[in-house]
């Protein structure tokens, strides 16, 4: 029975806001006068603090971020926000490891020939930051995708034995899927969890893309330890079992291929269509590196507002915003600091936004609701999945996230998209709340930017607990209603770029509407007996109890 709802969801999932019951709310004259308390002037004045120069991009670890973590604290202290850290304090240390690779060698062998070693420009092996020395050597094992979603009706795993083998995928998913859970199993994170539990020793990610570059990381990749130095999260390492995660190029990815009698594009073709493909080749590969590191501690900001209620105060609804930036960089027109004004100053003045509504409110909801400012989501998304996995509260009483990440305030905000509220019961809110600030819903309209999974509500998705991350819509005032089309160009100039501050592009009146919906949607999950939950069948719903 699950799994038939399952894939009736998927089917469906596009077509859910046409399906959300928006029934009218009314709120208490004391939450309306409490709402209009949100000003775009103190959202303004916010921003230009956190993007200022003199901060240089808030990259985690420097001073500038600490100086971020600083602002944000006192104006939480003058919200009436209680510190809800570590140890009473407002702050949760995140211990980055960054780690480097060094001395890496791909060669291959067969029947035929034995240690063909690669150039180096063909593959990048991806360092360990748990073991820092790696030699290995196995069989490889081609499978797909990487996918093992048997409720979903596909699975690259099925019949395939992978036991100390080394896996190659390539990454994509069926066209089936819908947007989000395409995005979900193909996330790395899932790829190397799948392979793992499926007994692999190694992932090779080969690429289908004959123009595309292997990433350059030359500059480290991060991860974060526990209290205990072992890893606590990464998108590039599961376990150590699971030694190797190495990207190879077309070129090469072709050559693994001859002699399968398989052309790579016809394999692609089948996968798409959700047909299977996997297979073991007939070549070995053999693999050394060694792995540097260098350790920094950085801090997520957590702030408690208490709920009311007697049993529901010791539930939480979270609302999350990353604090976090790109540091300097390589300079762009003169400028390298990347301030991060819309990205991610803009959220974290949003959730200040919330904070004072909540001042205003004589009466605090049922539910306590926790202010999240985290640390390295430019990372991929590593503060936030730290604290979700590690909370300053028990994990079962978090019933919710609310995640605001650039919400691009650069035009009047007319409609919405909740990115992952199809997922589960926060439709509801969402529609509740947009309908009392009449703004339309819609659909993702760019479902293949994947935005569901590149930001911090995804971590807590990954711990069970329902999350969602509101986005413009299409809605214009003009009646085109093309704003994804007006984004794309401000995107090209401002995104992850020095221009980025507060001399760009804004719309502060477009803030205080973001602020105010994202608040009424917390809130009205907060005042609601039942907790949230996933829909039936859901993908993300099996890690619910």
């Amino acid at each position: 029975m699950v799994k038939i709802s399952r894939l009736l969801f998927f089917a469906s999932t596009v077509l859910f806001v046409n399906n959300v019951s928006a029934q009218q709310i009314k709120l208490s004259a004391d939450v309306e006068k409490a709402l209009a308390q949100v000003k775009s002037e103190q959202i303004k004045a916010d921003i230009t603090y956190l993007a200022d120069d003199k901060l240089k991009g808030r990259a985690p670890g420097t001073e500038g971020y600490q100086m971020a973590v600083d602002y944000v604290v006192g104006r939480l202290k003058s919200l009436n926000v209680k510190p809800a850290g570590e140890n009473d304090t407002w702050l949760q240390p995140v211990k980055f490891r960054k780690a480097f690779t060094q001395n890496a060698v791909l060669s291959l062998s067969s029947g035929q020939v034995n240690n063909l070693t690669l150039r180096d420009d063909s593959y990048v092996i991806y360092p360990n930051p748990s073991v820092s020395q790696v030699k290995i050597s196995g069989g490889l094992v081609f499978a797909g995708f990487g996918i093992s979603e048997p409720a979903l009706g596909y699975d690259d795993y099925a019949g395939l034995d992978v036991r100390g083998k080394i896996v190659l995928i390539t990454r994509g998913a069926p066209e089936k899927f819908s947007s989000s859970v395409a995005a979900h199993t193909m996330n790395t994170g899932q790829i190397l969890k799948v392979a793992a539990e499926h007994g692999a020793v190694g992932v090779i990610m080969g690429s289908a893309d004959s123009k595309a570059h292997l990433n350059n990381i030359s500059k480290g990749v991060y991860s974060v330890l526990d209290n205990q130095g072992k890893i606590a999260v990464s998108r590039t390492y599961y376990s150590d079992q699971l030694s190797v995660f190495a990207s190879i190029n077309y070129k090469i990815f072709n050559l693994l291929l001859i002699g399968t009698n398989k052309p790579l594009q016809s394999i692609i073709d089948k996968l798409k269509a959700g047909q299977t493909n996997s297979f073991p080749l007939k070549v070995g590969v053999n693999i050394s590196y060694s792995s540097t590191y260098q350790d920094i501690t950085s801090y997520n900001v957590i702030g408690k507002i208490p709920g009311t209620d007697k049993e529901l105060k010791n539930e939480y609804v979270v609302h999350s915003a990353h604090l976090d930036h790109l540091g300097v960089g390589t300079p762009l027109e003169g400028d390298s600091i990347y301030n991060g004004a819309h990205d991610n100053a803009s959220g974290v003045a949003s959730l200040l936004a919330i904070a004072n509504v909540y001042k205003n409110i004589k009466v605090k909801p049922k539910r306590s609701v926790l202010l999240v400012l985290v640390t390295g989501e430019e990372l991929g998304d590593l503060g936030s999945s730290y604290f979700a996995k590690y909370p300053t509260v028990p994990v079962k009483s978090m019933v919710a996230d609310v995640n605001t990440d650039m919400p691009t305030i650069i035009a009047p905000l007319l409609s919405i998209t909740a990115l992952g509220a199809e997922h589960s019961s926060l439709a509801n809110q969402v529609g509740q709340a947009a309908e009392h600030l009449n703004l339309g819903v819609e659909p993702d309209p760019e479902p293949k930017q994947a935005r569901f999974t590149r930001s911090d509500q995804y971590s807590f998705v990954l711990q069970g607990i329902p999350a969602l991350h509101i986005k413009y819509g299409s809605k214009t005032a003009d009646g085109k209603n093309n704003l994804n089309e007006i984004v794309a160009p401000w995107r090209a100039k401002y995104y992850h770029k020095p221009q980025d501050d507060i001399n760009g592009i804004f719309d502060f009146e477009a803030g205080k509407k973001y602020a105010q919906l994202n608040f009424l949607i917390g809130y009205l999950v907060a005042q609601q007996a039942d907790r949230p939950m996933w829909n039936a069948g859901d993908i993300f719903a099996e890690k619910q109890d």
